[in-house]
């Protein structure tokens, strides 16, 4: 029997799911991998205004959560590491099997960049570690996008094959090692547990379900990274999963194609409506934030349309350059552009955007302040200078 909610009961699983409450916010380490089990993955973008991506998706779920504090995590601890999933992602060490397809797509690349990969090859069996300006590797080679340098393709495609991963960053710079020296050896050999494309295929659609909390069978953002996109067959992954009873329809009033939740998820869909309707909190989200991935889809059950405009021309863009949503209780009520000035420890919030059916205003200005000051020692920064009116 298909499950029929309304988009308020929608959301209020969504928020819950993703710990934007404070009842459900990450505590510790060993919450935040929990965290990273249950999405997949975490979607990484170098740019860094007011933090990084990865950063800015714990910040607004981890109270004590500070810029950086991932990096342990990833090149300390190796619990995590950096791989291609949704475009360039942080994801489980141990999920790094179920990439055999996308690494066994990327090698025949690897043949138009045999002069740069043997090189780096022999390099990192002598070296613990390399970035792109450790060789002289300055030739150009013509690929999808544009020119590129030898040494810099070399690295990115050897380690999107699985050759060399990233094993550590400063600022936007990676350093890579040779595979085998990062990731422990069982996991490295182990095969691909999808051993068919179908078993690919429904591995996928409940990765990305649960990337999100729920999906409908439609096109867009969240399928992006999968290079064999082309090949993988959504249809064969859901109807998969439904014969299996891994995952359950929902209808929601007012959406016209269904959602898919995962089938251990229905408790929490029904345990989330006991949340209160207008819950006085602020979670300042990550652009490319789990929650807002299916744009499509939040602009359905939220009534609010964003786009990250950083890739946008400046003549063009709406908004700003890194424009964070505000979510309030389960409603979206803004939107904020803010940089860091590390030469005088400030937080600078330069815009602010008012949705325009958010009411009680004066109320939501207080609780918008807390929020900064949160957000604010998440950046480590010490003060707060308001360009513009909140």
């Amino acid at each position: 029997m298909t499950l029929a909610i309304s988009k308020e009961q929608a959301r209020k699983f969504l928020i819950r799911y993703h710990h934007l409450t404070s009842a459900t916010e990450l505590k510790n380490d060993a919450d935040i991998l929990a965290f990273v089990k249950k999405v997949g993955c975490l979607q990484f973008d170098p740019l860094d205004a007011v933090g990084k991506n990865p950063d800015l998706v714990l910040q607004s779920r981890a109270p004590h959560y500070r810029k950086g504090a991932l990096y342990p995590l990833i090149y300390e601890q190796k619990a995590l590491i950096d791989v291609w999933d949704k475009n360039m992602s942080i994801c489980r060490i141990e999920d790094w099997p179920y990439f055999s397809r996308n690494r066994a797509n990327v090698r025949p690349k690897l043949k138009k960049l045999k002069k740069g990969a043997t090189r780096v090859r022999e390099y990192l069996e002598k070296n613990e570690s390399a970035c792109s300006s450790d060789f002289d590797l300055n030739e150009t080679v013509e690929w999808h996008w544009s020119k590129a340098r030898l040494s810099t393709l070399a690295l990115e495609y050897m380690n999107y094959a699985g050759e060399i991963v990233v094993c550590n960053k400063k600022g936007t710079r990676c350093y890579f090692t040779l595979a085998e020296n990062f990731i422990p050896a069982d996991i490295l050999s182990a095969h691909d547990p999808n051993v068919s494309d179908a078993d690919y295929d429904a591995w996928i659609v409940l990765r990305r379900i649960n990337s999100i909390g729920m999906l409908w069978n439609r096109g867009g953002d969240a399928w992006l990274g999968l290079q064999n996109f082309k090949s993988m067959n959504p249809e064969r992954g859901f109807a998969a999963l439904l014969e299996a009873e891994r995952i359950e329809p929902i209808n929601v009033e007012g959406v016209d194609f269904p959602l898919y939740i995962a089938k251990e998820n229905v408790p929490l869909l029904q345990e989330s409506q006991k949340e209160p309707d207008d819950r006085d909190e602020i979670r300042i989200l990550a652009p490319l934030d789990n929650l807002i991935w299916a744009r499509r889809l939040i602009e359905e059950l939220f009534h609010f349309y964003y786009r990250w405009e950083v890739y946008v021309p400046a003549d063009k863009r709406q908004y700003g350059y890194y424009v964070l949503p505000i979510l309030y209780g389960s409603r979206f009520i803004g939107r904020i552009e803010m940089k860091t000035d590390k030469a005088n420890d400030s937080l600078l919030v330069q815009n602010f955007w008012w949705e325009e059916k958010t009411g009680a205003k004066q109320k939501i200005r207080s609780t918008l302040k807390k929020a900064l000051k949160r957000f604010a020692a998440y950046n480590l920064c010490k003060n707060i200078v308001y360009e513009t009116e909140i």
